[in-house]
């Protein structure tokens, strides 16, 4: 079964994301394109979370990645050459909307950590939400550093198979996942679907 809050903070990142991105592209297939590398990361990179790397951070990291990387294959299309680029704000204004940003993604991914059971949900919170080093969150909570180490590992784990629960993904011939898209809300158990609703226009 989809899990109804899973779906609703999918489309919250979506939400979070496409402004930023539509500010840094020149099409709107552009900015799909890119939200599309966006979700694909996010399903298969979990384990590239740098130790006290935040969520929010780790998101918006991709994110930014996702932009340069189609900012370098325009750069090389002989039909995109002259396209004009989106003009960007002033350097203080751009830092404060990263920010915002970071603080705004790393609040929607929460809405995932929430779902997982003790004691994966406190490992994953304060290493993963509040930046904590795995040492010292094993220091906090009495395990061994392997010991939190595991539990983290574990936690990703859940929310990854929760990603593929709200999300419809396509693979390749070598099993590689090559499309990663938010499922529509009727794709949603029906009892579920009044719950996945409020959570979609949720705002973090």
């Amino acid at each position: 079964m989809i899990r109804s809050q899973a779906s609703g903070a999918w489309k919250e990142i979506e939400g979070r994301l496409r402004p930023y991105v539509t500010r840094r592209v020149t099409t709107s297939a552009d900015v799909d394109d890119v939200l599309q590398e966006v979700f694909t990361k996010l399903h298969t990179g979990l384990s590239s979370l740098r130790d006290g790397e935040r969520f929010g951070g780790w998101v918006y990291r991709i994110a930014a990645h996702a932009v340069a990387d189609l900012g370098r294959r325009r750069a090389h299309d002989p039909l995109a050459r002259g396209v004009p680029l989106p003009e960007f704000g002033s350097e203080s204004a751009e830092r404060d909307t990263v920010a915002d940003l970071e603080a705004e993604l790393g609040a929607c991914v929460a809405l995932f950590v929430a779902q997982l059971p003790s004691p994966y949900r406190e490992a994953v919170t304060l290493t993963d939400l509040e930046g904590v080093k795995q040492a010292e969150a094993a220091e906090m909570l009495g395990l061994s550093v392997s010991g939190m180490k595991s539990r983290v590992q574990r936690g990703r784990e859940k929310i990854r198979e929760m990603f593929e629960e709200c999300c419809r993904l396509s693979l390749d011939c070598r099993g590689r996942i090559v499309e990663c898209e938010p499922r529509a809300l009727d794709a949603i158990p029906e009892d579920c679907r009044a719950a996945a609703s409020a959570w979609t226009s949720r705002r973090c």
